[in-house]
């Protein structure tokens, strides 16, 4: 796949934790993508604090980003203002600061795709009304 890949929390999750019920289908999928994929720093926060009890997935979670696994595509500072109306537009969902980066991301990368397992993303939109691309859904 060509086409640059936005991971969200729960995809990131799942490749490093063995016993997450998509582990599977996580490691199918880093393996039609191509390198590195685009997160951001809210990402990295929700994935690190999730893999922290698990010490063997956070320390191979932590080489991956290391050998170049991840790219942050997104300063926060800079696009403080989208992100702050995403959060208002969607907070009765509620939205995440995370999820708001990538919506973000997805923004400023018309050709991205969303890699996640957030179900939320299927009514999230980019520029207003543009559905967001997701990547394999698993749960169809």
């Amino acid at each position: 796949m060509n086409r640059l890949v936005i991971a969200d929390t729960g995809p990131l999750v799942a490749l490093f934790d063995q016993g997450d019920a998509f582990h599977t289908w996580a490691k199918v999928n880093l393996g039609r993508i191509e390198a590195p994929l685009l997160t951001s720093e809210a990402v990295l926060t929700e994935v690190f604090f999730l893999l922290a009890p698990m010490r063997k997935s956070r320390v191979a979670f932590e080489d991956f980003c290391l050998e170049g696994g991840l790219r942050i595509a997104l300063d926060p500072q800079t696009h403080l203002e989208s992100l702050i109306s995403l959060l208002r537009k969607y907070a009765d969902l509620p939205i995440s600061l995370a999820d708001a980066t990538v919506v973000r991301m997805c923004e400023l990368n018309h050709k991205s795709i969303v890699w996640t397992l957030d179900s939320h993303f299927r009514i999230y939109r980019h520029h207003g009304r543009k559905m967001i691309p997701l990547l394999d859904w698993p749960r169809d």
